[in-house]
């Protein structure tokens, strides 16, 4: 990990870009525009950019299922 991943992770955001927002979550572009795209993640566009904030990041992960192990 280059030096400007730690320190992004390290100072608490507001809003992510969806690369940042992946890393984060560890999850695939793929799935992170499925997610928009179901409308079960925000997003918000500034020009060109699309950015998920912290909140909208954290309101998707809370409405996630819970796994139950058997």
């Amino acid at each position: 990990m280059d030096n400007s991943d730690s320190n992004a992770r390290k100072t608490p955001g507001r809003a992510f870009s969806i690369k940042h927002f992946c890393r984060i979550y560890d999850i695939g572009r793929t799935t992170a525009y499925g997610e928009m795209t179901a409308g079960r993640l925000k997003r918000r566009k500034v020009g060109k950019r699309t950015l998920i904030t912290q909140d909208d990041a954290e309101a998707w992960l809370r409405a996630l299922p819970e796994s139950i192990d058997v």
